[in-house]
C-alpha cells in the first residue's frame, strides 16, 4: 500500500493551496520578455535551431517557486476527499481522476502525480533526482548564468508555460537540456515541453519534476506509452487518431474531408489539442486522467474535442476557412462551448476498442511510415493527400468523388495513391480475370456503376487469394476494417456494425479454444449450408507467421454475439460476396453482369442501390506500393 510521502511546506503569506508563494527574480535573463506573461492562459515560446537561452543555476528555491499565483485557477470545491485516497485499487482511482477530484487540493495533485508516476513501470535504469543534480551541477556549473542551446529535438516545437513564472521557464528550459543529455535516443517529442510545464506547477523542485518526467519516457509497460519519442511514432499516432476520426466521429471527419486539402496534416495537430491549445484548467483535468490511463485517453478526449466542433459550426461557414487554425482557435475558446466536465462526460461516452486493438493499429501505421521512407531519426516532413486531383481518371467516379472515398480509407493506405488493378471496360466481364488481377493486393477497392446511374462500392481489407486457405469451402475472410459505401445519389459509409458498438465483442482470451469460420451464403441469396451452426460465439482462427504482427481488427481478437457479425468478404467460382447475415450487402454472379444489394448484420447497412442491378461498369483499385 502506498503512503503519502510527500511533504509540502505552507508558508503563511502563500496561497490557500500548501505552495508558497515566490516572486519573478529579478535580473533574470531568460530572453522570454514581457509577452511571455501576459493575460493568455497559454504562453508559447518558438524554439529553433539556433536558439540558445541562459540558465539561472539558482532556481531551485524550494516548492511553488514555478507559480505564477496570479494566474493559477482557484482549487475547485469538492464534497468530499478520502484521507486514504492512494490505498484505492486501480479502478476506484479511474473514476476520481475522471470526476476532478485531484482538482480540489494543489497539494492533493501534487502528491498524487509523484506517488502514481512513481507505480509506472519503467526501464530498469532510468534517470532519478539524484542523477539530475549531478548532471544539472556539471553543466550549468556554479556560475548563476551559463547559456545553452536547448535540445535539437525540440527544433519547431512550442512551449507552453501556462502558469509558470520566470523561474518555472528557466526550471522547464534546464530539465529539457538534461533530458536531451540523458535521452539521447529522442528525436521528436512535441508534447514533451507542456507535459514536463504541467508537472513543474506540482513539483517540489526540478530534480523531482526531471525524474518524473523521465519514468514516462521510460516507460515500458505492454501495449502502453505516454510520450512518443520520434517523428515516426508521433506520425503513427496521428494517423491512428485519424483513423479513430474517420470512424468515431463521422461527421466531422466528413466536413474536414470536404473543406481541406491534406486531411493528415489537419489531425497532425491532435496532440497540440490537448497540451499546447487547451486553457491550464482544462490541459490540468486531462493531465490527471493521462497519468493513470495513458495515451488512449488522450484519443478519447480530442475525439470529444473534434464532436464539438462540429456540433459548433456549420458547412457553409468553413468555405474558404483555413480549419486547421480554426479548429485551434476553437480548443483555445473551448470555455465559451463546453465545461471541462462536461467534455470529459462526452469523452467517455466514445467506446474505443482495447489498448492492446488500438496498439496493433499504431504498430501498423509504423509500418506503412517505415515503407515510405520515414526512420527512426526523420526530422519532421509533412504528407498530402494521395490523391492526384490532376491525373487521377476513372470512369465510374470523379476525383472529387475519389477523394471523399479515400478519406475513409485507413491512414497507413491512404499515404498510397490509387493504382487501378481491374476494369471490366478493359479486363472484360470474367470473374476468372477478376481475381488474376486483384490476387497480391491487400487491400482494394470496389466501384461498381450500375445501369440505372447508380455507384456504390467496398474497401475490402484482405487480399482476394486468402478464399483458397479454405479449400473446397467457400467461407469468409477480412477483418473489421472492411467498409461498404453509396456515391451516387448518395455518399454514405456503412462500417462494420462493432465500430459504432465495440462494447458487444468482448475480448477473447488467449487460452480460448478458436473455432473455425462460417460458411458464406451463396452469391444472390441462397441459404447457407448450415456448417459450424452450434456455437453462440465466433472466432476465428488464422495461425500467424513468426514475427508477424496481428492484423488490426481481426475477428480472431474477439468473442461475437453471432456468427452473422463478421461475414466480410466471401469469393468461389459462382460470385463474390460482401456482407452477410439476414442478406448481403453486395453479391456479384460469375460474369460481373448482375448484383443484389440488401440490408446485413455485419455492416447493418440498407440496400445500397436498386436490390436487383445489372453491372454497367466495375473497378478495383489498389494501392501502389502498399
Amino acid at each position: 500500500m502506498l503512503q503519502l510521502g510527500l511533504s509540502l511546506p505552507r508558508s503563511p503569506g502563500g496561497p490557500a493551496g500548501g505552495f508558497p508563494m515566490a516572486e519573478p527574480a529579478a535580473g533574470d535573463n531568460t530572453g522570454t520578455g514581457q509577452a511571455m506573461f501576459g493575460s493568455s492562459p497559454v504562453t508559447v515560446v518558438i524554439t529553433s535551431e539556433a536558439d540558445t537561452w541562459d540558465i539561472d543555476a539558482s532556481s531551485c528555491l524550494g516548492c511553488g517557486q514555478f507559480v505564477d499565483w496570479d494566474r493559477m485557477p482557484d482549487p475547485e470545491q469538492q464534497a468530499h476527499i478520502p484521507r486514504d485516497i492512494l490505498s484505492k485499487p486501480p479502478k476506484e482511482l479511474k473514476k476520481l481522476a475522471r470526476e476532478g477530484c485531484w482538482a480540489a487540493s494543489r497539494a492533493l495533485r501534487a502528491q498524487v502525480y509523484h506517488q502514481l508516476i512513481q507505480r509506472v513501470a519503467c526501464r530498469l535504469v532510468t534517470p532519478d533526482a539524484l542523477v539530475y543534480r549531478d548532471v544539472a551541477s556539471r553543466l550549468f556549473g556554479k556560475l548563476s548564468v551559463s547559456s545553452h542551446p536547448l535540445p535539437e529535438f525540440l527544433e519547431g516545437c512550442s512551449m507552453p508555460t501556462y502558469c509558470l513564472n520566470l523561474e518555472g521557464v528557466t526550471a522547464l528550459k534546464k530539465i529539457l537540456i538534461c533530458v536531451g543529455n540523458l535521452f539521447p535516443d529522442i528525436t521528436y517529442s512535441p508534447i514533451l515541453p507542456s507535459l514536463v510545464a504541467l508537472l513543474l506547477h506540482y513539483s517540489e523542485d526540478e530534480a523531482q519534476c526531471f525524474e518524473n518526467i523521465s519514468r514516462l519516457i521510460a516507460s515500458n509497460a505492454p501495449h502502453t506509452s505516454y510520450i512518443d519519442q520520434s517523428f515516426l511514432a508521433h506520425q503513427a499516432s496521428c494517423m491512428t487518431f485519424g483513423d479513430l476520426a474517420n470512424k468515431h466521429c463521422p461527421a466531422a471527419h466528413k466536413l474536414i474531408a470536404s473543406t481541406s486539402e491534406n486531411v493528415f496534416e489537419v489531425y497532425s495537430e491532435w496532440l497540440s489539442w490537448l497540451f499546447h491549445d487547451l486553457p491550464f484548467s482544462y490541459a490540468i483535468r486531462v493531465f490527471d486522467i493521462y497519468l493513470l490511463e495513458g495515451q488512449k485517453v488522450l484519443y478519447r478526449i480530442s475525439l470529444a474535442l473534434l464532436k464539438q466542433y462540429r456540433l459548433s459550426v456549420a458547412s457553409a461557414e468553413l468555405e474558404g476557412t483555413d480549419i486547421k487554425a480554426d479548429l485551434q482557435a476553437f480548443v483555445q475558446n473551448i470555455a465559451e462551448h463546453v465545461t471541462v466536465d462536461k467534455l470529459l462526460e462526452r469523452a467517455f461516452g466514445i467506446r474505443l476498442f482495447s489498448r492492446k486493438e488500438i496498439w496493433l493499429l499504431q504498430m501498423a501505421n509504423r509500418k506503412a511510415l517505415m515503407e515510405r521512407g520515414i526512420t527512426m531519426v526523420q526530422s519532421r516532413q509533412s504528407f498530402h493527400l494521395a490523391v492526384d486531383m490532376q491525373n487521377f481518371s476513372s470512369s465510374i467516379v470523379t476525383a472529387q468523388e475519389m477523394r471523399i472515398v479515400w478519406s475513409w480509407i485507413p491512414e497507413r493506405f491512404a499515404l498510397f495513391p490509387p493504382l487501378l488493378l481491374f476494369s471490366t471496360s478493359e479486363d472484360g466481364c470474367s470473374l476468372q480475370r477478376f481475381y488474376t488481377c486483384c490476387e497480391g493486393y491487400e487491400p482494394t477497392v470496389l466501384l461498381i456503376k450500375t445501369t440505372e446511374g447508380e455507384v456504390c462500392g467496398a474497401f475490402l481489407s484482405s487480399d482476394w487469394s486468402e478464399r483458397k486457405k479454405n479449400g473446397a469451402t467457400s467461407g469468409f475472410f477480412g477483418t473489421g476494417e472492411c467498409f461498404v459505401f453509396t456515391v451516387r445519389p448518395e455518399t454514405e459509409r456503412y462500417e462494420w456494425v462493432f465500430i459504432k458498438k465495440p462494447e458487444l465483442a468482448k475480448a477473447v482470451p488467449r487460452s480460448r479454444q478458436r473455432s473455425p469460420s462460417p460458411s458464406p451464403m451463396s452469391p444472390l441469396g441462397s441459404p447457407p449450408d448450415g456448417h459450424g451452426t452450434s456455437s453462440n460465439h465466433l472466432t476465428v482462427p488464422t495461425p500467424q507467421r513468426k514475427g508477424r504482427l496481428s492484423p488490426f481488427l481481426a475477428i480472431r481478437h474477439f468473442l461475437l454475439p453471432s456468427k452473422t457479425a463478421s461475414m466480410f468478404m466471401s469469393g468461389s467460382r459462382e460470385g463474390i460476396i460482401i456482407g452477410g447475415g439476414g442478406g448481403q450487402a453486395l453479391s456479384l454472379d460469375a460474369n460481373l453482369l448482375w448484383g443484389r444489394t440488401e440490408r446485413c448484420e455485419t455492416f447493418d447497412n440498407p440496400p445500397l442501390c436498386q436490390e436487383n442491378f445489372r453491372v454497367q461498369l466495375l473497378e478495383v483499385w489498389g494501392f501502389q506500393n502498399a
